[in-house]
């Protein structure tokens, strides 16, 4: 099964935590799931505070426009108040190994 990632590396906004930018994620979440594409989603949050964020889908192609909405549909999104905007690091890639 082939699948594309998206992974988004950052830091919470001052006065957030990692639990701010999940809970403020409902909306993104819905709307990712009405994505063509989409497959599955996990956020973790690492030890220094950054927060990783993984999305899967199908191709390459999905994953831009799932990407493209979040920033354009759902630009008033209340998660992009939580978020340390110059921190974020985003990249769509394919994984090199999956096991499981």
């Amino acid at each position: 099964m082939a699948e594309t990632l998206e992974v988004t590396t950052l830091r919470p906004a001052p006065g957030h935590t990692a639990s701010d930018f999940v809970r403020a994620n409902a909306d993104i979440d819905a709307y990712l799931q009405r994505q063509p594409g989409f497959r599955w989603r996990k956020i973790v949050a690492t030890d220094d505070g950054r927060v990783i964020d993984i999305v899967a889908y199908d191709t390459p192609a999905h994953a831009r426009a799932g990407a493209a909405g979040i920033m354009g549909e759902m630009a008033d999104s209340p998660v992009h108040g939580t978020i340390d905007h110059e921190s974020v690091d985003w990249q769509i890639t394919t994984p090199l190994h999956r096991l499981g």
